[in-house]
């Protein structure tokens, strides 16, 4: 399940209720409440169904510890790809894929979505559906809409699932789920549920924990309207040549997938998709495994912000429709988080912008790093090393 991944997932929606960007946070927690309590009645609650879904509402200082203690991200990609793409989890999603397999080519045809790509997030969020969290979900939103850190992310969601709630698909007294309120089998907001929410199993509501259609299907509308460009690839194992320009390679950099060809860069299995434009991913560097991923792999970043747990979810939506294990080759050894702690401190005070000096490589700090590296001459690949600690 989610749990400290969650977090890197949401992202404000255009589409929330207008006038909470600046919602209050803080203060008392019965004032909280009352303001709350004026929102939904705005959002279009009666009294009665406002007093209904607020009825022993509480703070969560489970849900704040969570929020507090996320530290997975400081995994590199093999660690972490490692750790969650299982024997078991394999087997489950060819168990899974067959079983819904109805389901998944309806999916496929409406949304234009793989099937691997669901299977994966499926199976990383929640298990396929056995471990959804036991946290309750108004209580979280409203923890976190209180807390002053992303008020205006959370308040939101507190609407929205009282809108799900006087829509019959909300139980604020027994639904649960993850710390940062996400939902279901696929770990969805509740906005997101009311934007995106199908009934895949054709029973008049949208239940994504007990109902696996209709979680699959409204995880697929969802990726859809985060821009998935229908019945397109997103990653493909290649290799590369020792003498590639590497500071071409990154998310930065985009190019028709026929100039990468004629730099040398050739898919492991299968063809390279020529039609397509593409970036080459070194997610430990020039010695490590390579990919190269399609516009749909930045799709991936609406579902989840971590660059290694898209880059996982992604790899391993890839081996659950037939691709082989990958070529992890032999990359250098990375840093501790002590050490990328300074790497970012010395990055930031020689002008870079790194995000935040939190010892994790996220997109930002790889592409400060791949930049210092080309200033210093080194292979500009992005993969901070000691060498490069050193130097700087």
């Amino acid at each position: 399940m989610r749990k400290a991944l969650l977090i890197l997932t949401l992202a404000f929606s255009p589409m929330l209720t207008p006038g909470l960007a600046h919602a209050q946070c803080g203060g008392s927690w019965s004032g909280f409440l009352s303001g709350i309590r004026s929102d939904l009645q705005a959002a279009g609650l009666n009294a009665r169904q406002v007093d209904a879904f607020l009825a022993g509402a509480r703070q969560s200082p489970a849900v704040l510890r969570a929020d507090r203690a996320q530290g997975v991200f400081r995994k590199t990609f093999l660690e972490f790809a490692s750790a969650v793409i299982s024997k078991n989890r394999m087997v489950n999603g060819a168990k899974n894929a067959k079983r819904y397999a109805k389901t998944f080519d309806r999916m496929e045809q409406t949304y234009g979505v793989s099937r691997g790509v669901l299977l994966a997030f499926w199976a990383l969020e929640t298990d396929y559906g056995a471990v959804q969290g036991d946290f309750n979900t108004r209580d979280a939103l409203l923890t976190l809409a209180h807390d002053c850190r992303r008020p205006a992310l959370f308040r939101p969601q507190v609407i929205a699932a009282g809108k799900l709630f006087r829509r019959g698909d909300f139980d604020p007294q027994r639904t649960t789920g993850a710390w940062a309120g996400e939902i279901g089998q696929v770990q969805m907001l509740p906005d997101d549920i009311l934007r995106n929410g199908v009934d895949g199993d054709g029973d008049g509501h949208v239940r994504l924990k007990t109902s696996a259609p209709d979680a699959l299907m409204s995880g697929a509308n969802m990726l859809r309207d985060m821009g998935w460009r229908p019945n397109e690839p997103w990653m493909q194992e290649v290799t590369v040549p020792d003498d590639l320009d590497w500071s071409k390679t990154g998310l930065t950099t985009e190019l028709p997938v026929s100039d990468w060809k004629a730099r040398g860069v050739r898919a492991r299995q299968g063809q390279l998709a020529s039609s397509l434009r593409g970036s080459i991913l070194l997610p430990m560097g020039r010695k490590g495994p390579a990919f190269i991923v399609y516009p749909n792999f930045r799709v991936l970043f609406e579902w989840n912000k971590s660059f290694v747990y898209v880059t996982s979810a992604a790899y391993f939506a890839t081996r659950l429709e037939g691709a082989p294990r990958l070529d992890p080759g032999a990359p250098e050894p990375g840093l501790s988080v002590a050490q990328m702690k300074r790497l970012q401190q010395k990055l930031v005070e020689k002008g870079y912008d790194v995000g935040a000096v939190d010892g994790i490589l996220g997109a930002n700090t790889r592409n400060a790093v791949q930049t210092a590296q080309e200033k210093l001459g080194l292979p500009a690949d992005g993969w901070p090393t000691r060498a490069l600690l050193d130097r700087l």
